[in-house]
């Protein structure tokens, strides 16, 4: 059984692609946001139970970007 469904969730975090995408580390981010890198990567591998709005505030104004191209939901299958 994989994470998410052990988690009971079914989001998918697209914080490598946007980073990638940007040229941006996630050290640097982390910086620009305000949070620390483990916070960071702990949402960004998917392991995250929550995140604040004013952290997903600053990553949406740091990135450039809405909160769909940050977060998906995929469908567990049933």
């Amino acid at each position: 059984m994989s994470p998410d469904a052990e988690d009971g969730h079914a989001i998918e975090v697209h914080l490598d692609r946007l980073l990638a995408e940007r040229g941006m580390t996630l050290a640097e981010l982390a910086s620009r946001v305000g949070v620390t890198n483990v916070n960071l990567s702990v949402l960004k591998n998917g392991r995250a139970k929550a995140i604040r709005f004013t952290t997903l505030t600053r990553i949406c104004e740091v990135l450039e970007c809405q909160p769909g191209d940050l977060l998906s939901y995929r469908p567990t299958g049933g």
